[in-house]
């Protein structure tokens, strides 16, 4: 790897404002590029870093991508800084809190391919975690070789979304640095995503010129299996930071109510034309989005998963803020118990 400047590693003024004077002169910042289970590794301007953690700080609330103060010389994390974006999921079965996925993403290339993993709900999910965030996404259609019709996989995906940019590619073809080169300047980041088997460590050799290795689909079901089973950044000779991620076969939503909302922007913006407020767009008199489906302009199967996405969130949004009540309560139970002991 080339020496690094923090520039290069994709430092901004929205983290150097976050600083103390006294941490700026006595601690170095490093981005995190894997996370274990006792231990990060980071990248900085002093060069590669392995760090443990100071006591407050689990490896649960660090993610790749994360900008963070490090002592070198003791090889210790003391502090994450605020982070830009932040990409998460809900937990499968909703028992906890959301899960970190990556921070400080600039675009999430949502990939898929032209067979049957092509999948316009899973599509939407990506979508809406993208949009919850901030975060541009980009949908990559892989496997365009293989099918007499990309276009119409292509025409799909930008049902899906507003302004949405949808390229097909095939990731072993020689242009695929060049097509994504936009999203991938200097000190810019990208996180790679998508299910198992869709070519994702093809491209990420196309971007970063690595070899990982890759493993075919399987025939009966064209469903991969995992290469990539950790998340970790790597540098892109254009300057910019890919954050490839593993497969995931669950990709729970949790508050992410804005994200849906922009997701099926054609959906919340007439539901606010409804005559009742709560209305559930389904046989209740006035309702706008009823009405455009009558007409055309809505897909009701679009409408069938938007309302789906809406409870699950809803659901796993309440279920959270149960649990981190609860959470609230015990360390309160804890705290009286301890006051009375010092009695």
């Amino acid at each position: 790897m080339t020496e690094l400047t923090r520039d290069a590693l994709g430092w901004s003024p929205f983290y150097m404002s976050q600083l103390e004077i006294e941490e700026l002169e006595n601690l170095t910042p490093a981005r995190i590029a894997t996370v274990h289970r006792d231990r990060v590794n980071a990248l900085s301007e002093i060069g590669p870093l392995t760090l443990t953690l100071d006591p407050g700080i689990t490896t649960a609330a660090v993610a790749v991508g994360d900008w963070v103060l490090c002592n070198p010389a003791q090889y210790r994390l003391l502090r994450v800084l605020d982070r830009k974006t932040e990409l998460g999921r809900g937990t499968e079965y909703h028992t906890s809190d959301k899960q970190l996925i990556a921070a400080n993403i600039d675009t999430l290339f949502i990939t898929t391919s032209c067979n049957n993993d092509f999948n316009p709900a899973r599509l939407e999910r990506y979508l809406a975690l993208a949009n919850d965030a901030l975060i541009t996404p980009v949908i990559l259609i892989t496997k365009a070789d293989e099918t007499a019709d990309p276009e119409a996989y292509v025409e799909k995906a930008r049902k899906l979304g507003r302004g949405l940019d949808v390229l097909a590619i095939n990731a072993k073809a020689d242009d695929v640095t060049g097509r994504l080169a936009p999203w991938c300047a200097k000190g810019q980041t990208v996180a790679l995503t998508g299910s198992s088997g869709v070519g994702k460590t093809t491209v990420a050799n196309a971007l970063t010129g690595g070899n990982a290795a890759t493993q075919d689909i399987r025939e009966d079901d064209a469903r991969g299996r995992h290469t990539t089973t950790g998340r970790s950044l790597h540098q892109i000779p254009s300057g910019g930071w890919l954050i490839d991620t593993p497969g995931m076969r669950g990709l729970g939503v949790a508050e992410v109510a804005y994200g849906i909302d922009a997701t099926f922007a054609e959906i919340s913006e007439l539901a606010e034309h409804c005559k009742f407020r709560d209305c559930e767009h389904e046989t209740e008199p006035g309702c706008a989005v009823q009405a455009a489906i009558e007409t055309g302009d809505i897909d009701p199967d679009r409408l069938k998963r938007f309302k789906k996405l809406k409870r699950e969130n809803e659901y796993a949004t309440e279920t959270i803020a149960q649990a981190r009540d609860r959470y609230k309560k015990f360390g309160k139970i804890v705290k009286n118990a301890k006051s009375m002991k010092k009695r």
